[in-house]
């Protein structure tokens, strides 16, 4: 568990792919004890695997009546839930809102689906350009002579489907702290990405959008709020909106004395504005047009790509990425006052599943702790580096005590058992040795 915001919250995640796990993310970059329930014999976390940073694992089999013991002890200990199961998956399971509020009545059930628990759709399998499709967002994104343009999955999965379950769990969660009582979080991409449409909505209820793409203010239609090739054959985004900084544009492109700028809401002029734009940005290079622009209040901003957006001097100053295990990726955010800088890498996997005894007497040894109340490494997390140290001297016994008294021949870790309260391990060192001076990864 770190520190922020939502420290002290825990959290029980079913692994999922794309905005189950980003939701899970966010929590956990602001502080919740988040533990992933994996798929015994799947595949798990790796350290290119950066959704899945900050949080612990286990490896469990829902079929297995003593793996689904421990799922419901997790269960009953959390504060919140989040799974991205086809609808009636959970319920089959035996791990449904009926059956998990029962055993925790404050808990927060946060369910993560493209269509939503019902309706016509609720069965069918999809991703995020067929869920954004019937919200009318991906039909008003493109060039108007070509193809409605993807924007990556960044509408559907993550801004209308990881923000929206993640604030809706917070939501929850302080309901649960005022009135005792938790609730179901129903996270359907389709109805939140109808919800990130809001504003165009109400522009074309009042006349001011059309459903010709290409044609609006904000996408791609007007010629100062668009993106432009430079003679490197990079781009530039110019966004100058307001009247000043609309002025502010033509000032320092030196088109302030050209009619055909005159009246910036002239749609009949655009197309003329838009060819003159054209053809002058494309005169110079991208980072020459930067010399000039950027900073300033014509609104505008270099076009770049994933290797070169990390070293960019306001990112830097912002510290807005950060590198974890070797691989460099976006720092937490929002920034937080409560939260330290410093991110959490990626457990190994499975890791928080395995107990490891030595013989008595030895330096040291490890066991599993099934108590919450214990700690360790700065909030219960037991480091990978730490856990790796454990493995190799486990492996270099031929007898290891049992945990019922006497020795038994080495063996592999054994999985929890049923009475797994939270994922906690602890370190115990006989008396008169020390404790192992790693940092966490």
């Amino acid at each position: 568990m770190g520190k922020g915001p939502l420290s002290g919250v825990k959290v029980v995640e079913f692994q999922g792919i794309g905005p189950g796990p980003f939701a899970c993310m966010l929590l956990s970059d602001m502080g919740a004890d988040v533990v992933r329930i994996d798929r015994k014999g799947g595949g798990g976390a790796y350290k290119f695997d950066v959704l899945a940073r900050g949080r612990r694992s286990v490896a469990l089999d829902l079929k297995n009546p003593a793996d689904m013991a421990v799922a419901l002890e997790l269960i009953s200990k959390a504060d919140a839930l989040v799974e991205g199961f086809r609808p009636g998956v959970m319920e089959r399971l035996g791990l449904g809102p009926d059956e998990a509020l029962k055993r925790n009545p404050k808990l927060v059930y946060g369910r993560m689906t493209g269509w939503g628990q019902d309706g016509p759709l609720a069965q069918a399998a999809g991703h995020d350009a067929n869920y954004i499709s019937i919200t009318g967002a991906l039909g008003a994104m493109g060039r108007a002579n070509a193809n409605p343009s993807v924007p990556l999955n960044l509408v559907g999965d993550f801004g209308g489907g990881a923000l929206y379950l993640a604030m809706g769990v917070c939501a929850g969660l302080v309901e649960a702290k005022n009135s005792g009582k938790g609730q179901v979080i129903d996270a359907a991409i389709t109805d939140c990405t109808a919800s990130l449409m809001a504003m165009m909505y109400g522009f074309r209820a009042a006349g001011m959008w059309t459903d010709k793409r290409d044609s609006n203010l904000l996408d791609g239609g007007a010629p100062f709020y668009d993106v432009y090739e430079t003679s490197d054959g990079k781009y530039v985004t110019i966004g100058s909106l307001e009247p000043q900084f609309y002025a502010l544009l033509l000032d320092k492109t030196g088109l302030k004395d050209d009619p055909a700028f005159a009246s910036q809401m002239d749609r009949s002029q655009w197309p003329t504005m838009e060819a003159k734009l054209t053809a002058l940005i494309k005169t110079k290079t991208r980072d020459e047009w930067a010399s000039i622009m950027e900073g300033t209040d014509v609104c505008f901003g270099p076009v770049l790509n994933m290797a070169e957006a990390p070293s960019h001097p306001h990112n830097v100053a912002r510290k807005a990425f950060i590198e974890v295990d070797g691989v460099v990726q976006p720092a937490p955010a929002p920034a937080s006052h409560a939260r330290p800088e410093k991110c959490r890498g990626l457990r190994r996997r499975w890791a928080h599943t395995q107990r490891m005894c030595s013989p008595p007497g030895t330096s040291r040894y490890v066991q599993a702790d099934f108590c919450i109340q214990r700690r360790f490494n700065r909030g219960g997390v037991l480091s990978s580096s730490v856990l790796d140290d454990f493995s190799s001297l486990a492996r270099t016994r031929t007898k290891f005590s049992s945990p019922h008294g006497g020795e038994t021949k080495r063996r592999r870790p054994a999985q929890p058992p049923a009475q797994f309260v939270w994922a906690n391990l602890k370190l115990v060192f006989p008396p008169g040795n020390v404790a192992p001076q790693r940092k966490p990864p």
